[in-house]
């Protein structure tokens, strides 16, 4: 059975971390969840788009019109095959591209680690400002980089495109200050408070990032 190396190498002074994820075969694979249709305005909305075959990077997707919408509140799809197509919306199980964009919550200021895996290309926004940019068609590869955020409100934009078939990944990871390496989820980053949903955050610094495949 194939095996994918997914490494972590955040910066900012944080540890590295190395994982290693066995691509699944499919009988044992979880169903590959990139959201669902019902209408969720607390995680992320992402739009789904048919992309030309052979694109070899995220394409821009004001000069598309999406296909549908899909709800998630975290993105965890290990390295695995996918056939199934996106019920509702589409057959296509090659060849598309996922815009997701929300909203989450600092309670407590300082430097988190964002770790995103894909397969093939990804970028992730963090206050509208390029934080990772995994583009490109590869396999599994994870890109780690570190922000200081401040408390209150921040959005979030995680692009990702799936070129030939069948193999895909695609997984956002966070840590917080201090505190080990997990999936990242809006669950987790909400204020207590609805009210505070108000306040306007603040951007998100950007040091250099490390790739290894």
């Amino acid at each position: 059975m194939a095996r994918a190396w997914m490494v972590v190498a955040a910066a900012g002074g944080l540890a590295l971390g190395v994982c290693r994820a066995q691509e699944a075969s499919p009988e044992d694979a979880p169903r590959a969840i990139f959201g669902v249709t019902v209408v969720d305005n607390s995680g992320l909305e992402g739009k789904v788009y048919l992309i030309k075959p052979e694109s070899q990077e995220l394409p821009n997707f004001k000069k598309l019109k999406p296909k549908g919408s899909l709800y998630t509140s975290a993105l965890n799809i290990p390295p695995r095959r996918f056939t199934e197509g996106f019920p509702g919306i589409t057959d296509r199980f090659e060849w598309f591209a996922i815009d997701y964009t929300g909203r989450f919550w600092i309670e407590q200021a300082g430097t988190y680690g964002f770790g995103l895996t894909s397969d093939d290309g990804s970028k992730l926004y963090i206050d509208d400002r390029l934080l990772i940019d995994n583009d490109g068609i590869h396999p599994a590869v994870t890109v780690a980089r570190s922000a200081r955020l401040t408390r209150g409100v921040h959005r979030i934009r995680v692009s990702y495109f799936q070129g030939p078939r069948d193999g895909l990944a695609l997984v956002l990871e966070v840590a917080p200050p201090g505190e080990r390496w997990r999936i990242f989820s809006t669950k987790e980053f909400r204020p207590a408070n609805p009210e505070d949903w108000k306040d306007t955050g603040a951007d998100a610094a950007v040091p250099p990032d490390r790739r290894r495949k």
